[in-house]
Protein backbone atom coordinates (compact mmCIF):
# COMPACT_ATOMS: atom_id res chain seq x y z
CA UNK A 1 0.00 0.00 0.00
CA UNK A 2 1.19 3.53 -1.21
CA UNK A 3 1.83 6.22 1.23
CA UNK A 4 -0.91 8.00 -0.96
CA UNK A 5 -2.90 5.11 -0.18
CA UNK A 6 -2.49 5.04 3.58
CA UNK A 7 -3.44 9.39 3.75
CA UNK A 8 -6.49 8.46 1.82
CA UNK A 9 -7.46 5.87 4.55
CA UNK A 10 -7.70 8.68 7.41
CA UNK A 11 -9.26 11.37 4.68
CA UNK A 12 -12.09 8.53 4.21
CA UNK A 13 -12.44 7.94 7.91
CA UNK A 14 -12.23 11.44 9.05
CA UNK A 15 -14.81 11.89 5.89
CA UNK A 16 -16.81 9.08 7.31
CA UNK A 17 -17.29 10.77 10.78
CA UNK A 18 -17.91 14.05 9.36
CA UNK A 19 -21.12 12.08 7.35
CA UNK A 20 -22.34 10.74 10.55
CA UNK A 21 -22.51 14.39 12.46
CA UNK A 22 -23.87 16.45 9.45
CA UNK A 23 -26.89 13.09 9.32
CA UNK A 24 -27.25 13.64 13.03
CA UNK A 25 -26.96 17.54 12.51
CA UNK A 26 -29.85 17.50 10.56
CA UNK A 27 -32.34 15.06 13.11
CA UNK A 28 -31.09 17.48 15.78
CA UNK A 29 -32.13 20.08 14.19
CA UNK A 30 -35.37 19.36 12.93
CA UNK A 31 -36.25 18.59 16.68
CA UNK A 32 -35.02 21.78 18.50
CA UNK A 33 -38.10 23.51 19.56
CA UNK A 34 -39.53 26.48 18.34
CA UNK A 35 -40.84 27.90 21.59
CA UNK A 36 -40.73 27.07 25.24
CA UNK A 37 -40.28 23.32 25.83
CA UNK A 38 -39.81 21.35 28.83
CA UNK A 39 -38.70 17.97 28.85
CA UNK A 40 -36.40 16.88 25.82
CA UNK A 41 -38.22 13.69 24.13
CA UNK A 42 -35.37 10.94 24.63
CA UNK A 43 -35.01 10.80 21.23
CA UNK A 44 -33.41 14.31 21.31
CA UNK A 45 -31.09 13.55 23.98
CA UNK A 46 -29.88 10.07 22.20
CA UNK A 47 -28.93 12.54 19.29
CA UNK A 48 -26.84 14.46 21.00
CA UNK A 49 -25.15 11.67 23.38
CA UNK A 50 -24.53 10.18 19.72
CA UNK A 51 -23.10 13.28 18.12
CA UNK A 52 -20.49 14.00 21.06
CA UNK A 53 -19.74 10.55 20.83
CA UNK A 54 -18.26 10.99 17.75
CA UNK A 55 -16.71 14.12 17.60
CA UNK A 56 -13.46 14.08 18.87
CA UNK A 57 -12.97 11.29 16.01
CA UNK A 58 -12.77 13.96 13.67
CA UNK A 59 -9.36 15.51 13.57
CA UNK A 60 -8.07 19.09 13.42
CA UNK A 61 -7.52 20.53 9.89
CA UNK A 62 -5.03 23.34 10.57
CA UNK A 63 -5.93 23.42 13.78
CA UNK A 64 -9.64 24.27 13.35
CA UNK A 65 -11.61 21.60 15.43
CA UNK A 66 -15.54 21.15 15.38
CA UNK A 67 -16.34 22.13 18.83
CA UNK A 68 -19.85 21.21 20.55
CA UNK A 69 -22.01 23.79 20.19
CA UNK A 70 -25.83 21.86 20.74
CA UNK A 71 -28.14 23.43 22.85
CA UNK A 72 -29.95 21.56 26.04
CA UNK A 73 -33.70 21.42 24.44
CA UNK A 74 -35.39 23.11 27.31
CA UNK A 75 -32.73 26.42 27.19
CA UNK A 76 -33.22 26.49 23.20
CA UNK A 77 -36.62 26.78 23.64
CA UNK A 78 -36.23 29.54 26.86
CA UNK A 79 -34.01 31.33 24.24
CA UNK A 80 -36.89 32.09 21.28
CA UNK A 81 -39.49 32.98 23.64
CA UNK A 82 -36.69 35.57 25.18
CA UNK A 83 -36.13 36.88 21.99
CA UNK A 84 -39.87 36.73 20.86
CA UNK A 85 -40.86 38.85 24.16
CA UNK A 86 -37.66 41.55 23.71
CA UNK A 87 -39.78 41.92 20.04
CA UNK A 88 -36.67 43.00 18.30
CA UNK A 89 -34.75 41.67 14.95
CA UNK A 90 -31.46 41.69 16.29
CA UNK A 91 -32.37 39.31 19.05
CA UNK A 92 -34.16 36.86 17.29
CA UNK A 93 -31.38 37.28 14.41
CA UNK A 94 -28.74 36.39 17.46
CA UNK A 95 -30.80 33.04 19.02
CA UNK A 96 -31.27 32.08 14.86
CA UNK A 97 -27.23 32.42 14.67
CA UNK A 98 -26.53 30.59 17.81
CA UNK A 99 -28.65 27.75 17.47
CA UNK A 100 -27.26 27.07 13.76
CA UNK A 101 -23.45 28.10 15.00
CA UNK A 102 -23.01 23.84 14.72
CA UNK A 103 -24.51 23.71 11.85
CA UNK A 104 -21.79 26.28 10.49
CA UNK A 105 -18.99 24.65 11.93
CA UNK A 106 -19.67 21.27 10.20
CA UNK A 107 -19.70 23.35 6.61
CA UNK A 108 -16.83 24.49 7.45
CA UNK A 109 -14.88 21.62 8.29
CA UNK A 110 -16.37 20.19 5.01
CA UNK A 111 -14.91 22.98 2.96
CA UNK A 112 -11.50 22.21 4.55
CA UNK A 113 -11.60 18.47 4.07
CA UNK A 114 -11.99 19.28 0.80
CA UNK A 115 -9.91 21.48 0.08
CA UNK A 116 -7.05 19.68 1.74
CA UNK A 117 -7.72 16.29 0.06
CA UNK A 118 -7.15 17.98 -3.52
CA UNK A 119 -3.99 19.70 -2.05
CA UNK A 120 -3.11 15.68 -1.22
CA UNK A 121 -4.02 14.24 -4.13
CA UNK A 122 -2.85 17.17 -6.49
CA UNK A 123 0.46 15.50 -8.37
CA UNK A 124 -1.01 11.54 -8.59
CA UNK A 125 -3.91 13.64 -10.50
CA UNK A 126 -1.76 15.61 -12.98
CA UNK A 127 0.42 12.07 -13.57
CA UNK A 128 -2.90 10.36 -14.36
CA UNK A 129 -4.46 13.05 -16.73
CA UNK A 130 -0.93 12.81 -18.44
CA UNK A 131 -1.06 9.54 -18.54
CA UNK A 132 -4.84 8.88 -20.12
CA UNK A 133 -3.22 11.54 -22.96
CA UNK A 134 -1.20 9.04 -23.41
CA UNK A 135 -3.06 6.04 -23.91
CA UNK A 136 -5.31 7.79 -25.82
CA UNK A 137 -2.56 9.12 -28.44
CA UNK A 138 -1.98 5.42 -28.58
CA UNK A 139 -5.43 4.58 -28.91
CA UNK A 140 -6.71 7.19 -31.41
CA UNK A 141 -5.02 5.52 -34.54
CA UNK A 142 -6.89 2.38 -34.30
CA UNK A 143 -10.11 4.71 -35.43
CA UNK A 144 -8.93 4.49 -38.96
CA UNK A 145 -11.44 2.35 -40.92
CA UNK A 146 -12.38 0.36 -37.87
CA UNK A 147 -15.99 -0.15 -38.10
CA UNK A 148 -17.78 2.15 -35.04
CA UNK A 149 -19.18 -0.99 -33.46
CA UNK A 150 -15.93 -2.68 -33.02
CA UNK A 151 -14.32 -3.33 -29.55
CA UNK A 152 -11.74 -0.49 -28.83
CA UNK A 153 -8.22 -2.71 -28.65
CA UNK A 154 -6.46 -3.90 -25.49
CA UNK A 155 -3.90 -3.89 -23.80
CA UNK A 156 -4.60 0.32 -23.84
CA UNK A 157 -8.19 0.18 -23.42
CA UNK A 158 -8.00 -1.40 -19.54
CA UNK A 159 -5.37 0.96 -19.01
CA UNK A 160 -7.40 3.70 -20.02
CA UNK A 161 -10.35 2.32 -18.00
CA UNK A 162 -8.07 1.81 -15.02
CA UNK A 163 -6.57 5.29 -14.92
CA UNK A 164 -9.78 7.00 -14.71
CA UNK A 165 -11.26 5.04 -12.03
CA UNK A 166 -7.98 5.83 -10.52
CA UNK A 167 -9.68 9.67 -10.91
CA UNK A 168 -12.35 9.02 -9.71
CA UNK A 169 -11.20 7.62 -6.61
CA UNK A 170 -8.98 10.18 -5.62
CA UNK A 171 -11.81 12.68 -6.43
CA UNK A 172 -13.62 11.52 -3.70
CA UNK A 173 -16.93 13.76 -3.18
CA UNK A 174 -15.62 16.55 -4.57
CA UNK A 175 -17.94 17.44 -7.66
CA UNK A 176 -17.14 15.55 -10.78
CA UNK A 177 -16.16 17.96 -13.64
CA UNK A 178 -18.17 18.30 -16.38
CA UNK A 179 -19.32 15.39 -19.12
CA UNK A 180 -17.86 13.08 -16.72
CA UNK A 181 -21.33 10.89 -16.59
CA UNK A 182 -21.14 10.82 -20.53
CA UNK A 183 -17.82 9.60 -20.50
CA UNK A 184 -18.37 6.90 -17.93
CA UNK A 185 -20.94 5.27 -19.89
CA UNK A 186 -18.78 5.76 -23.17
CA UNK A 187 -16.56 3.94 -21.04
CA UNK A 188 -18.91 0.89 -20.13
CA UNK A 189 -19.48 0.53 -23.99
CA UNK A 190 -16.51 0.59 -25.22
CA UNK A 191 -16.71 0.26 -28.88
CA UNK A 192 -14.98 2.66 -31.56
CA UNK A 193 -17.43 5.05 -31.93
CA UNK A 194 -17.35 5.86 -27.64
CA UNK A 195 -13.51 6.42 -28.61
CA UNK A 196 -13.94 8.49 -31.32
CA UNK A 197 -16.20 10.58 -28.57
CA UNK A 198 -14.11 10.40 -25.33
CA UNK A 199 -10.71 11.45 -27.69
CA UNK A 200 -13.25 14.60 -29.38
CA UNK A 201 -15.59 15.82 -26.66
CA UNK A 202 -15.36 14.06 -23.31
CA UNK A 203 -11.82 13.91 -22.20
CA UNK A 204 -11.10 17.33 -23.01
CA UNK A 205 -14.24 18.68 -21.30
CA UNK A 206 -13.33 16.69 -18.08
CA UNK A 207 -9.40 17.34 -18.49
CA UNK A 208 -10.50 21.18 -18.34
CA UNK A 209 -12.40 20.08 -15.16
CA UNK A 210 -10.03 18.60 -13.24
CA UNK A 211 -7.60 21.10 -13.84
CA UNK A 212 -9.41 23.96 -12.48
CA UNK A 213 -10.93 21.45 -9.85
CA UNK A 214 -7.54 20.32 -8.09
CA UNK A 215 -5.99 23.59 -7.97
CA UNK A 216 -8.74 25.03 -5.77
CA UNK A 217 -9.51 28.24 -7.39
CA UNK A 218 -10.73 29.60 -4.47
CA UNK A 219 -7.99 29.03 -2.28
CA UNK A 220 -6.26 32.54 -0.66
CA UNK A 221 -3.56 33.72 -1.26
CA UNK A 222 -1.29 34.24 2.01
CA UNK A 223 -0.77 38.08 2.97
CA UNK A 224 1.63 38.95 5.68
CA UNK A 225 -0.32 41.95 7.21
CA UNK A 226 -3.43 42.62 8.76
CA UNK A 227 -4.18 46.15 7.08
CA UNK A 228 -2.97 47.79 3.92
CA UNK A 229 -3.37 50.98 5.39
CA UNK A 230 -0.21 50.00 8.35
CA UNK A 231 2.00 49.53 5.41
CA UNK A 232 0.59 52.57 3.30
CA UNK A 233 1.19 54.67 7.13
CA UNK A 234 4.57 53.59 7.05
CA UNK A 235 5.60 55.59 3.37
CA UNK A 236 8.14 52.75 2.40
CA UNK A 237 10.59 54.24 0.21
CA UNK A 238 13.24 53.16 -2.74
CA UNK A 239 13.21 51.58 -6.32
CA UNK A 240 11.47 48.48 -7.45
CA UNK A 241 12.86 45.81 -9.62
CA UNK A 242 11.50 44.35 -12.36
CA UNK A 243 12.94 41.34 -11.87
CA UNK A 244 10.92 38.43 -10.71
CA UNK A 245 11.88 35.40 -8.65
CA UNK A 246 11.55 32.71 -10.89
CA UNK A 247 13.24 30.33 -8.29
CA UNK A 248 9.79 30.41 -6.11
CA UNK A 249 8.32 28.37 -9.26
CA UNK A 250 8.54 24.77 -9.86
CA UNK A 251 8.64 23.75 -13.13
CA UNK A 252 4.85 22.77 -13.07
CA UNK A 253 4.00 25.40 -11.64
CA UNK A 254 5.77 27.69 -14.56
CA UNK A 255 3.62 25.96 -16.89
CA UNK A 256 0.84 26.59 -14.98
CA UNK A 257 1.72 30.46 -14.71
CA UNK A 258 1.21 30.38 -18.49
CA UNK A 259 -1.70 28.57 -18.61
CA UNK A 260 -3.33 31.00 -16.33
CA UNK A 261 -1.61 33.96 -18.75
CA UNK A 262 -2.39 32.97 -21.62
CA UNK A 263 -6.36 31.62 -20.70
CA UNK A 264 -7.13 35.39 -19.26
CA UNK A 265 -5.62 37.04 -22.40
CA UNK A 266 -8.51 38.37 -24.57
CA UNK A 267 -8.14 37.05 -28.38
CA UNK A 268 -7.17 33.34 -26.74
CA UNK A 269 -9.48 30.95 -26.07
CA UNK A 270 -9.61 27.18 -25.11
CA UNK A 271 -6.33 26.42 -23.67
CA UNK A 272 -5.64 23.22 -23.30
CA UNK A 273 -2.75 21.33 -21.29
CA UNK A 274 -1.02 18.49 -24.04
CA UNK A 275 0.40 15.17 -22.88
CA UNK A 276 4.04 14.68 -21.95
CA UNK A 277 6.18 15.35 -25.69
CA UNK A 278 9.31 13.66 -26.11
CA UNK A 279 11.48 16.39 -24.94
CA UNK A 280 14.47 16.17 -22.32
CA UNK A 281 12.78 18.12 -19.64
CA UNK A 282 9.45 16.20 -20.46
CA UNK A 283 7.54 19.36 -19.80
CA UNK A 284 4.05 19.67 -20.96
CA UNK A 285 3.81 21.54 -23.91
CA UNK A 286 0.15 23.95 -24.05
CA UNK A 287 -1.98 24.21 -26.62
CA UNK A 288 -4.19 27.52 -27.05
CA UNK A 289 -6.30 29.50 -29.84
CA UNK A 290 -5.03 32.95 -30.79
CA UNK A 291 -8.04 34.53 -32.44
CA UNK A 292 -7.46 37.58 -35.03
CA UNK A 293 -10.07 40.06 -35.96
CA UNK A 294 -9.35 41.89 -38.97
CA UNK A 295 -12.08 44.86 -39.82
CA UNK A 296 -12.12 43.27 -43.80
CA UNK A 297 -11.15 39.89 -43.84
CA UNK A 298 -12.96 38.99 -40.41
CA UNK A 299 -12.29 36.58 -38.28
CA UNK A 300 -9.21 34.14 -38.16
CA UNK A 301 -8.02 31.59 -35.97
CA UNK A 302 -4.35 30.31 -35.35
CA UNK A 303 -3.69 27.15 -33.01
CA UNK A 304 -0.36 27.62 -31.43
CA UNK A 305 1.70 25.53 -29.54
CA UNK A 306 3.54 26.68 -26.24
CA UNK A 307 6.41 24.95 -24.85
CA UNK A 308 7.30 25.87 -21.09
CA UNK A 309 11.27 25.74 -20.47
CA UNK A 310 12.13 26.74 -16.44
CA UNK A 311 15.47 27.10 -16.43
CA UNK A 312 17.43 29.06 -14.53
CA UNK A 313 20.91 28.21 -15.17
CA UNK A 314 21.14 28.03 -18.91
CA UNK A 315 19.59 29.79 -21.68
CA UNK A 316 17.91 28.19 -24.81
CA UNK A 317 20.05 27.33 -27.78
CA UNK A 318 19.75 26.67 -31.26
CA UNK A 319 19.85 22.78 -31.06
CA UNK A 320 16.45 23.08 -28.20
CA UNK A 321 15.29 25.42 -30.78
CA UNK A 322 15.25 22.81 -33.60
CA UNK A 323 14.36 19.75 -31.13
CA UNK A 324 11.15 22.32 -30.09
CA UNK A 325 10.33 22.57 -33.96
CA UNK A 326 10.48 18.89 -34.77
CA UNK A 327 8.56 18.30 -31.83
CA UNK A 328 5.30 19.95 -33.52
CA UNK A 329 4.62 16.94 -35.61
CA UNK A 330 3.68 15.12 -32.76
CA UNK A 331 0.46 17.66 -32.17
CA UNK A 332 -0.99 17.61 -35.84
CA UNK A 333 -3.44 17.39 -36.99
CA UNK A 334 -4.72 19.57 -36.65
CA UNK A 335 -2.19 22.34 -38.17
CA UNK A 336 0.40 24.43 -35.48
CA UNK A 337 0.09 27.44 -37.01
CA UNK A 338 2.27 29.15 -34.13
CA UNK A 339 4.84 27.70 -31.75
CA UNK A 340 6.09 29.70 -28.41
CA UNK A 341 8.73 29.18 -26.57
CA UNK A 342 8.06 30.48 -23.50
CA UNK A 343 11.60 30.16 -20.80
CA UNK A 344 12.67 32.14 -17.40
CA UNK A 345 16.08 32.36 -18.85
CA UNK A 346 17.12 34.02 -21.87
CA UNK A 347 17.75 33.09 -26.09
CA UNK A 348 21.68 32.79 -27.36
CA UNK A 349 22.44 35.04 -29.98
CA UNK A 350 22.32 31.54 -32.00
CA UNK A 351 18.58 30.72 -31.32
CA UNK A 352 17.54 34.02 -31.91
CA UNK A 353 19.29 34.11 -34.98
CA UNK A 354 17.92 30.74 -36.26
CA UNK A 355 14.30 31.67 -34.78
CA UNK A 356 14.74 34.95 -37.11
CA UNK A 357 15.83 33.17 -39.89
CA UNK A 358 12.97 30.27 -40.22
CA UNK A 359 10.78 33.22 -39.35
CA UNK A 360 11.71 34.91 -42.92
CA UNK A 361 11.52 31.97 -44.95
CA UNK A 362 8.22 32.10 -45.69
CA UNK A 363 6.96 28.92 -43.93
CA UNK A 364 3.33 28.44 -42.54
CA UNK A 365 5.32 28.34 -38.48
CA UNK A 366 5.88 31.25 -37.20
CA UNK A 367 8.32 31.03 -34.12
CA UNK A 368 8.00 33.39 -31.07
CA UNK A 369 10.31 33.97 -28.19
CA UNK A 370 9.07 34.91 -24.72
CA UNK A 371 12.38 35.00 -22.49
CA UNK A 372 12.24 36.10 -18.70
CA UNK A 373 12.18 39.78 -19.55
CA UNK A 374 9.14 39.41 -22.04
CA UNK A 375 7.51 37.78 -18.92
CA UNK A 376 8.12 40.29 -16.55
CA UNK A 377 6.73 42.91 -19.04
CA UNK A 378 3.57 40.70 -19.33
CA UNK A 379 3.07 40.03 -15.72
CA UNK A 380 3.93 43.48 -14.99
CA UNK A 381 0.27 44.35 -16.19
CA UNK A 382 -1.22 41.41 -13.62
CA UNK A 383 -0.28 41.80 -10.44
CA UNK A 384 -2.62 39.44 -9.48
CA UNK A 385 -0.34 36.32 -10.82
CA UNK A 386 3.04 37.93 -9.21
CA UNK A 387 0.92 37.68 -5.99
CA UNK A 388 -0.60 33.95 -6.47
CA UNK A 389 2.65 32.83 -7.89
CA UNK A 390 4.78 34.40 -5.15
CA UNK A 391 6.93 35.69 -7.40
CA UNK A 392 8.32 38.68 -5.17
CA UNK A 393 9.24 36.48 -2.78
CA UNK A 394 13.23 37.17 -0.94
CA UNK A 395 15.51 35.26 -2.88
Amino acid sequence: MSTLEQALQQFEAAEANLEKLEKLWEKISGHIPGGPAFGAPPEYDELCLAFRGILPALPAIGGVRVEDHLYDYDAAGQMRLDALEVGEIDAQVSVENALEEQGRRLREYRFLLNAKRRELVRGRMLTLIDEVDETLRLLVPSLGGAEVNEAVPEPNWSRLKEAIQEIATLLGSNPKPPDWGTLMRHLHFGQMADLSDIHKVDWPAVKGGLRIGIYGEHDPVPVGVADLEDIVAARPQGPVTSRLNWSALTDEEFERLIFSLIGETPGYENPQWLQHTNASDRGRDLSVVRVDTDPLEGVRRHRIIIQCKHWLSRSVGPGDVSDVRSQMELWQPPRVDGLIIATTGRFTADAIALVEQHNQADRALHISMWPDSHLERLLAARPHLIGEFRLRQPR
